[in-house]
């Protein structure tokens, strides 16, 4: 209350917001403790995974207890949160995230947070932040490297406009590994853009993209608004929110008689497969490749990936942990 731009007023509409955090990683957890240590009434969370002893390296609100027990991250997030700020309303959802999801998750939002790990959920979720005009923040790192972008349905382009300038990469925290520097970086970018949002101060909302790499001593600050597309899906003069529609989802079906998930991408692709390899060489305990497709295993699990971006996730029938896998390792 002490800091002028926010002020007695602005404190008092923090206390009334509902943020949505989707994932509850790193940058979700991150994110949604420094909104309810802000004061925020009500943070929605929502996460399919659970906690691993890995994560504990840079997602600084779970414990060793939460890995332990194998705790839900949405639901050890929720515990530790409302022991953080018990004013505060801490909604907790275990769910794999879909349009129809988003659509209820949404429908008291004020802000959106994305702290997932790939493209096909931010891109649903841009789309109904359009759909819905509702704000939401961009973020992602891997490495020492990291980005963050805000977007404003009615006042700036969206992550559909940005696609072909955003560089592509299979990097994730789980095959490059990541520096918790990088974590607070993006964590502190994205909650000082929603306590402007939250706080009314659309004005000194950034219109920038701003991506860093820690360890190469790289910081660049992008003014992206020129790139919007008059004729984009999303954000252009006829919408169709397209990434909420099921053709532009990941399909996936458990095989009959097998124990295994196939999933299919929205669109056909072309997989570099050698590329591939050597990217996964040194995270699975084998990778095997010819020239139709590749085959690793990790623990339990065989992944057979491809040319045509179809994959069979064996060891599994579970649709969640299948998609979990498929994220960490090939999108």
């Amino acid at each position: 209350m002490l800091f002028p731009p926010i002020g007695d007023s602005g404190q008092l509409s923090i206390s009334s917001k509902n943020v949505l955090v989707i994932g509850a990683g790193a940058l979700g957890t991150g994110c949604a403790e420094a909104l309810v240590r802000a004061g925020v009434g009500k943070i929605t969370i929502a996460d399919r995974d659970f906690v691993e002893w890995s994560n504990l390296q840079r997602q600084q609100l779970y414990t060793e207890k939460d890995a332990a027990d194998r705790m839900p991250k949405a639901a050890a997030a929720r515990e530790h949160l409302m022991k953080v700020n018990s004013d505060a309303e801490v909604d907790a959802h275990i769910m794999d995230v879909g349009p129809n999801d988003l659509q209820r998750l949404t429908k008291d939002a004020d802000l959106i947070i994305d702290a997932t790990d790939n493209f096909d959920t931010r891109l649903m979720i841009n789309d109904i932040s359009f759909q819905k005009k509702i704000p939401w923040i961009y973020g992602g790192c891997a490495g020492s490297y990291g980005i963050t972008c805000t977007f404003l349905p009615g006042r700036t382009l969206c992550l559909n406009c940005l696609m072909e300038d955003i560089p592509s990469s299979s990097m994730t925290c789980d095959t490059t590994g990541i520096i918790s520097p990088a974590v607070s970086l993006v964590v502190s970018l994205q909650v000082a853009e929603a306590l402007k949002i939250l706080t009314g101060n659309v004005s000194s909302v950034r219109n920038t993209l701003i991506s860093f790499d820690l360890w190469k001593n790289e910081y660049s600050c992008l003014d992206v608004q020129r790139l919007k597309k008059q004729d984009c899906p999303t954000c252009g003069a006829e919408p169709r929110y397209p990434y909420l529609q099921y053709d532009n989802q990941l399909k996936t079906a458990v095989l009959c008689g097998r124990d295994a998930v196939q999933i299919r991408p929205p669109k056909l692709v072309d997989v570099d497969l050698e590329h591939m390899a050597s990217q996964l060489q040194r995270h699975m305990d084998r990778v095997d490749r010819n020239q139709y497709l590749l085959a690793c295993q990790t623990g339990k699990h065989r992944i057979v990936l491809f040319r045509d971006g179809r994959t069979l996730i064996h060891g599994t029938q579970d649709i969640i942990e299948a998609k979990s896998l498929y994220h960490r390792y090939l999108n």
